[in-house]
């Protein structure tokens, strides 16, 4: 039997605090995310650079199966391949709300009021896609890659919302054109597409509201 070698190990660095300060700070957190909603009115305002790419730096952050990582952020602010992107987006979500939508799927649909129409993607500061890496020339085989790629999506919703600015996790399907517009390799699989940028003056989201505590948590 080969034997494995003893995995390499380094220092936690972990802070306890004390349990007060820990209620506190969840608490912060919690109210905090509990404003944050999907937009789809944005302002053209540009946004720091710097703040995407620690956002970035933070989903990468996510833990992964066998920590492989496979992840890939993709950003875009180029004006024309936004207009690109927009079109074969469009395209898509036609023959879904025209064609391949069933009657059930659009009636839930209703109350968020959305359609084929994505203005949002031209008119958003950033763009980012956000793909899995599966295995290829020049990346390993990964391990649970939706899981751990959902983990850093999360993550990066959390931390541009902590960061003052709007996002709307956009999934038209199919995203394959997603690989040609970004100049990805087929090992990569789109995953999400997320506008980004401030929100537009006088912007209006759904009237939705949020299952109370007691109807997703249940103690066992």
């Amino acid at each position: 039997m080969t034997e494995v070698a003893p995995a390499r190990t380094v220092p936690l660095p972990f802070r306890q605090v004390p349990r007060v300060e820990g209620v506190r700070a969840a608490r912060a957190f919690s109210e905090v995310m509990a404003t944050r909603r999907s937009v789809r009115e944005f302002s053209p305002e540009p946004v720091p650079e710097e703040v995407i790419e620690t956002a970035i730096r933070a989903a990468a952050s996510a833990p992964s199966g066998a920590n492989v990582q496979p992840w890939r952020f993709v950003v875009i602010t180029d004006p024309e391949r936004k207009r690109r992107l927009r079109l074969a987006a469009e395209a898509e979500e036609r023959e879904f709300y025209g064609r391949r939508a069933s009657r059930e799927w659009l009636d839930a649909l209703g109350p968020i009021g959305t359609d084929w129409h994505k203005p949002f993607l031209e008119i958003a500061p950033v763009l980012i896609v956000v793909f899995e890496v599966h295995q290829g020339p020049h990346s390993p085989k990964p391990y649970y890659v939706k899981e751990s790629v959902g983990i850093a999506v999360g993550l990066l919703i959390a931390a541009l919302h902590h960061a003052g600015l709007a996002t709307l996790t956009h999934t038209p399907s199919p995203m394959r054109f997603l690989n040609e517009i970004c100049d990805r390799p087929r090992e990569e699989r789109p995953y999400v597409l997320m506008p980004v940028g401030y929100p537009a003056p006088g912007a209006r989201v759904p009237d939705l509201t949020r299952k109370p505590l007691d109807e997703v948590m249940v103690r066992c």
